[in-house]
């Protein structure tokens, strides 16, 4: 016999503490955040004080993220501290942990739905605790787990062999990068002197489909691997004429992702050309105008943010507040970039660009493998849920 509950009835959810800045350490007890689960090389804040009990995690604790990224997660870093944003989830006995765990991958599109906030989504409490769920008996419970972990085994280790591969070519990535750069390397020099104020995005509320009103590129739009804006998923907003003017691109401009919840997109750009110069941007990105493209080609400064050296700096200053990792006009105006003649960075850019193509295709080619295995488990979990996986 199957019931039909809502999330709210099987589980007890307890959100985790807000920490402060003042509070983390560098030893103790690590503190999870956003970014900890959703990639498992970013560093950790530590805190050795006791905080309430109900804040402590331990492994195989059902962990679920609600703001920003959202996901399911299965904790297996040991004794750990839980930041806010995420929930720590405990089940009621007629419900085992791993059936609600694949539960709630298998509606997180559903979730996605119900989300708020132009770039950093979150889902309130109430369509969260309402939405459905069908839940059989334990033994039930158990053959569909079973069959889940079985189907899932060979996804997991295709992905493993992706993700490593990932990781190799982005390190092939920076070699290119740093090899074209220190052959005419100038003198360092902050960006403050070549480009103006940067500008921050609008914060109206953006929808689809809405007649005569402007187009608003958003963090989905940043491209960070071709350094392009991508034009598929475009929300719109009405803006006065005043503000259109402020937030204007001109070809040239460069894109920069100022706030994500995930470190390693914070920094990345896309350079606008002149296809893009009908849309604004949205808050959490901010635009990077050059003042004279006669001493700084918009084109060198792209390549250069996406350098080890670059990456260094804007993840050392992005700022993490209650998960989300911000980096400000101020920060960024204060990167150092090595400047030589316009000659010699046409020379770099140029070097670049012989081995760009390659690098685009493979990344693409692995980012399309690892989009096909999330949609193959999406396809078991949604048998597994409808009662088609025998």
């Amino acid at each position: 016999m199957t019931n039909v509950m809502t999330l709210g009835e099987v589980a007890t959810y307890i959100n985790g503490r807000a920490f402060k800045p003042s509070e983390w350490e560098e030893a103790g007890l690590p503190i999870i955040r956003i970014q900890n689960l959703t990639e498992s090389n970013k560093k950790y804040n530590y805190s050795s004080r006791t905080f309430d009990e109900k804040f402590h995690i331990q492994n195989d604790d059902l962990l679920f993220a609600w703001s920003a990224s959202l996901g399911a997660f299965i904790w297996k870093g040991g004794d750990a501290w839980l930041n806010q944003h995420i929930f720590k989830v405990e089940p009621k006995p007629f419900i085992q942990k791993r059936y609600l765990y694949y539960f709630l991958l298998y509606v997180i599109a559903d979730l996605y739905a119900k989300t708020h906030g132009s770039g950093m989504v979150h889902i309130t409490k109430g369509p969260f605790m309402s939405t459905p769920i069908q839940v059989p008996s334990r033994p039930e419970q158990k053959r569909i787990v079973e069959k889940i972990d079985e189907l899932f085994s060979d996804l997991d280790a295709a992905e493993s062999e992706l993700r490593v591969a990932k990781e190799k070519l982005e390190i092939y990535w920076h070699a290119i990068l740093e090899k074209a750069f220190s052959k005419y390397r100038g003198p360092n020099r902050f960006l403050s002197d070549f480009i103006e104020n940067p500008k921050y995005g609008t914060s109206q509320k953006c929808n689809y489909d809405i007649s005569d009103a402007t187009a608003v590129y958003r963090i989905p739009n940043i491209d960070h691997q071709t350094g392009n804006i991508d034009h598929s998923d475009i929300k719109f907003t009405i803006l006065g004429e005043d503000e259109k003017e402020k937030l204007k691109l001109i070809p040239g401009d460069i894109l920069m992702i100022r706030s994500n919840g995930s470190i390693s997109l914070v920094g990345r750009c896309a350079l606008v050309k002149t296809c893009d110069i009908k849309g604004v941007f949205a808050g959490y990105l901010i635009r990077l105008r050059i003042k004279d493209i006669k001493q700084l080609r918009p084109e060198y400064l792209l390549y250069f943010l996406s350098t080890h050296e670059a990456r260094q700096y804007i993840e050392s200053k992005a700022k993490s507040t209650s998960g989300v990792n911000n980096i400000n006009a101020e920060e960024i105006k204060q990167i150092l970039i090595p400047i030589c003649d316009i000659g010699e960075q046409s020379k770099i850019i140029k070097e670049i660009e012989i081995h760009e193509p390659l690098h685009k295709k493979s990344s693409q080619l692995i980012d399309f493998s690892l989009c096909k295995l999330n949609i193959l488990r999406q396809s078991i979990l949604k048998q597994a849920f409808e009662g088609g996986l025998a």
